[in-house]
């Protein structure tokens, strides 16, 4: 079945909106959770189709999930009776790599189809491969499937990535968690679900230090155990709210948030015009965004944390297409992220491209299209690009939406804005 939004745009955005817990971590953590081979407690797990995704695999290999008291996930892997994922949802998703160093880690071996995910440029694997071997694991790609194994364990070794990758620095540590010895991980990601997923480990008896900065150890332990934790707010879900805000020249507080992880959001919004007010009410922290009409033209870099991160440049194009002037947005995360500015036209942005740089000519208004989005956070971008725009606009291929924002039209809904999801 298809699905599509409409969307009645030109309504600014006004209330508050709570933030689900972060994509990046629960595709991670849930994997991860195979390492102790027995029952592990998630709060705070987005309720989002890559979640879906990755539970129902976890089950198919002799996992069992079950939730109790509403948003507490139970996941017991103690009946995993396979390293062989081979079936086509697999494929589907990207974060499926982290399964290899899970089952790496616990069996010694693993056998899984080769991710998927969001067409937004090349997305190699070669530095999680690269982090095993130095383990000493033997890994092979052949068929489309990675086939690793360590028939004698694996061993803790010094792994320098030769470029920064999420992915990877997260894969590794996980599989040097029960190696033996130390492992050092040298020029890792700083991202904030990098410390989130060696916070975990740690509840379950892992050691692991460093996570957060360019280096982290991990002492290899023998055993791991079960535990209860509580995911961080999605950094993302947040900054595309913030946006969304700014961009509609509302009036929004952003509840449940880590404030240092959107520094740089912030900051961008701020430098563009809007009012970016940081609180706490004692319970939790909190953001108000204010949009102060057209916004003013300004360059935006992507870069590793705590840089702008490339997940919030398509939103943010979105909210410059209206600004006075000139912006320069440069992608230097993926090389293919631009798929979103050709919907954007369609709605009356001026955008040329010169291979990762687009300059953004800003309009005074866009009007509204109907709207196609290519991966995830294009299709939030439309999102934001609909609900600033005068008129009807309709955004399709929603369920890559879905993918990555819990119930995004009702929390849209409550701050005001005209969006219904229809299917046919």
């Amino acid at each position: 079945m298809k699905q599509w939004y409409r969307i009645e745009g030109g309504k600014p955005l006004e209330g508050a909106v709570t933030i689900s817990g972060a994509k990046n971590a629960a595709v991670a953590i849930i994997p991860a959770s195979i390492l102790t081979g027995e029952c592990c407690v998630l709060e705070n797990i987005p309720c989002i189709e890559d979640v879906h995704t990755l539970l129902e695999i976890l089950k198919r290999i002799g996992g069992a999930v079950s939730y109790t008291m509403g948003e507490r996930l139970r996941l017991d892997s103690s009946g995993v009776n396979s390293c062989s994922i081979t079936f086509d949802m697999v494929s589907t998703l990207r974060a499926s790599y982290y399964l290899l160093g899970a089952l790496l880690g616990r069996y010694g071996h693993a056998e899984l189809s080769l991710p998927g995910g969001c067409v937004i440029g090349q997305r190699p694997i070669d530095q999680h491969i690269k982090g095993m071997r130095a383990l000493g694991a033997h890994v092979v790609v052949e068929d489309g499937l990675v086939k690793a194994r360590a028939d004698n364990g694996l061993v803790g070794s010094e792994v320098y990535f030769d470029v920064v990758s999420v992915g990877a620095t997260i894969n590794v540590m996980m599989a040097a968690t029960m190696a033996a010895g130390q492992t050092t991980l040298v020029n890792a990601a700083k991202e904030p679900h990098v410390v989130d997923v060696a916070n975990f480990l740690n509840m379950m008896g892992a050691r692991v230090k460093g996570a957060g900065t360019d280096m982290i150890r991990i002492t290899g332990v023998s055993k791991l155990h079960g535990c209860d934790y509580a995911i961080i707010p999605d950094q993302i879900e947040a900054g595309t709210y913030m946006v969304a805000a700014a961009a509609t020249g509302g009036n929004v507080v952003i509840k449940n948030i880590i404030p240092t992880h959107l520094e740089a959001i912030s900051a961008k919004l701020m430098e563009s015009g809007a009012a970016v007010v940081e609180g706490d009410d004692g319970r939790e922290f909190f953001m108000q965004v204010t949009g102060g009409g057209r916004p003013r033209a300004i360059n935006v870099k992507t870069l590793p944390y705590p840089g702008f991160p490339t997940d919030l440049q398509q939103p943010m194009m979105a909210h410059l297409v209206k600004a006075h002037g000139n912006s320069f947005i440069m992608e230097n995360i993926f090389e293919e992220r631009f798929n979103h500015v050709a919907e954007l036209v369609r709605m009356g942005a001026l955008i040329d491209l010169n291979g990762r740089t687009a300059m953004v000519q800003g309009v005074e208004r866009l009007t509204g299209a109907p709207l196609f989005a290519s991966d995830l956070r294009a299709g939030a971008a439309l999102v934001v690009a609909a609900l600033a725009a005068k008129g009807t606009s309709t955004v399709h291929n929603i369920e890559l939406i879905d993918r990555g924002y819990e119930h995004l039209e009702q929390k849209l809904r409550a701050l005001g804005a005209n969006i219904t999801r229809h299917v046919e």
